[in-house]
């Protein structure tokens, strides 16, 4: 584009942007030549990544796995909690009031007073709270839903996943499409892609290799955070 020579010049010395800028407008169909590069756009990969960089930027952001509420773990625990803080409570303060303590108290304090450490119920309860203990934590520290897969994102701070059934159908759908495949049955979990398929014509070999790329191309597709390897069964049906 040639800038109208009417316009009076904003500043008294160009920046070195605008000396860079051509004087004439490129023909569409030729490539223009690189000046001065400018800000990335937002979003944009950085100009001098190299070619796994970019294609690692082009693919998206890892992303985990979206972690669970633990509704029903907090709900029990709380239940649990909060009887038993009922009882003693009410028995505390019945006891304040001049009434005697309540027999399942007198009997367990009795109890935890006489009974030896080395006792087979005093051993199995300590076994149960530190089962219980070590549960908690697990369920503090994983994320949980082990039935979703997360998908890249483009935008770092947004999430997707993918049902385990969902991409199961897909990838069927996908195996189904090969030549020589009868019926298909996918199982897709973390880490593997279970795949095994009846042949009714064609080498089976020859219809593994295909399903495996087949299937292959398909996971790419899906987009998933850690792709999960694929392996392949098949056999030969004559019937």
């Amino acid at each position: 584009m040639t800038p109208d020579p009417d316009l009076p010049a904003r500043s008294s010395a160009p920046s070195a942007r605008r000396a860079t800028v051509p004087l004439t407008k490129e023909p569409a169909e030729e490539p223009r030549e690189p000046t001065e590069p400018g800000p990335p756009a937002r979003g944009a990969p950085p100009p001098n990544l190299t070619a796994g960089e970019h294609d690692r930027h082009s693919r998206g952001h890892r992303t985990g796995r979206p972690w669970s509420a633990r509704r029903l773990p907090a709900v029990l625990l709380a239940s649990v909690v909060l009887v038993a803080a009922g009882a003693a409570l009410i028995d505390v303060v019945a006891v304040r009031a001049g009434r005697p303590a309540a027999a399942w108290r007198r009997h367990l304090a009795d109890e935890l007073a006489t009974r030896p450490v080395d006792d087979v119920w005093m051993l199995t309860g300590a076994a149960v709270a530190a089962a219980v203990g070590v549960w908690l934590i697990v369920l503090a520290l994983t994320p949980g839903r082990r039935h979703w897969l997360p998908l890249r994102s483009p935008v770092p701070r947004l999430r997707a996943s993918l049902n385990r059934d969902g991409a199961a159908d897909l990838l069927r759908d996908a195996a189904m499409r090969v030549p020589g495949v009868s019926t298909a049955r996918v199982r897709v979990r973390r880490h593997r892609v279970k795949a095994r398929a009846d042949v009714r014509f064609r080498d089976p070999q020859q219809v593994k290799d295909d399903l495996t790329a087949v299937l292959g191309e398909e996971r790419d597709q899906l987009a998933l955070t850690r792709p999960p390897r694929i392996a392949v069964r098949v056999r030969q049906r004559t019937d």
